[in-house]
């Protein structure tokens, strides 16, 4: 028996789940607005007699950017180039054998909220899970971020990855990586504060700009982690292709064989 869990968030119109300037807006077109639109592609339809019950097509108009909702980051999202010199990769190049692989969560529920997680944080999660890590795996990160979803607190929710966190994972052969949390990284207010009192530039964005280093994509934005086994199902995060694009939206979805 075959048991899909939902791992992504619905975009929502209005919602504060990002900086005021991103959130998403969606116009609905009901099917009464839909009859009368129809109207112009059929000169001389009687739209109450014609139509069924008068009703024609919905639709919906939105605004909103590639990084809303859960969302595939490309490399390209990070820098102009990864792996030491390469050309970055856009959402449309991202091979599409990346978007599908053995899963494996790590509960980092515990962790306060800014966290910033090492290689051995990694190290020691895998061991706790007894499992070891595979090219081609999906990671993803359970940080409880998403129980503060459409709330404004939900922006500075969830531990973030640090870059020898990312680059540990990269280096064993993982392509994609993913977090419930609004950013890899750690929540930016508190990337800022820190940068502000030390000076240390080496702490901005540090999970993203370890792609400059080593190639690989994450999602943002995930759900229901904690209904997932620590490994033994299928991951699905297929982007939608958008031209020259640093993210694109997705459906993702665990698979598991029961």
């Amino acid at each position: 028996m075959r048991k899909f869990i939902d791992l992504s968030i619905s975009i929502e119109s209005n919602l504060r789940s990002d900086p005021e300037e991103m959130i998403p807006q969606i116009q609905y077109i009901d099917h009464n607005t839909g009859a009368k639109q129809m109207a112009d592609f059929f000169p001389g339809i009687d739209t109450d007699k014609d139509l069924p019950n008068g009703k024609g097509w919905a639709l919906e108009l939105m605004t909103l950017s590639s990084h809303s909702g859960t969302h595939l980051d490309a490399p390209w999202h990070y820098h102009p180039e990864m792996s030491k010199g390469k050309k970055a990769l856009t959402i449309d190049e991202i091979p599409l054998e990346w978007c599908m692989g053995n899963g494996v969560k790590l509960d980092f529920r515990d962790f306060d909220d800014g966290y910033l997680v090492t290689a051995k944080d990694m190290e020691d999660a895998f061991k706790k899970i007894e499992y070891e890590l595979k090219p081609g795996d999906i990671v993803l990160v359970n940080t409880a971020a998403d129980k503060y979803w459409g709330k404004p607190e939900y922006l500075v929710k969830g531990c973030g990855m640090g870059k020898e966190a990312t680059l540990w994972l990269c280096d064993k052969g993982v392509h994609v990586v993913g977090t419930d949390a609004w950013s890899w990284d750690r929540p930016l207010p508190m990337i800022a504060k820190d940068f502000k009192e030390n000076g240390d530039s080496s702490v901005i964005w540090e999970g993203h700009f370890a792609g400059i280093e080593h190639g690989y994509c994450h999602i943002e934005k995930l759900t229901n982690l904690e209904n997932l086994p620590s490994y033994g199902f299928t991951v699905c995060c297929f982007p939608v292709k958008i031209k020259e694009a640093s993210a694109g939206w997705i459906r993702a979805v665990a698979v598991i064989d029961e």
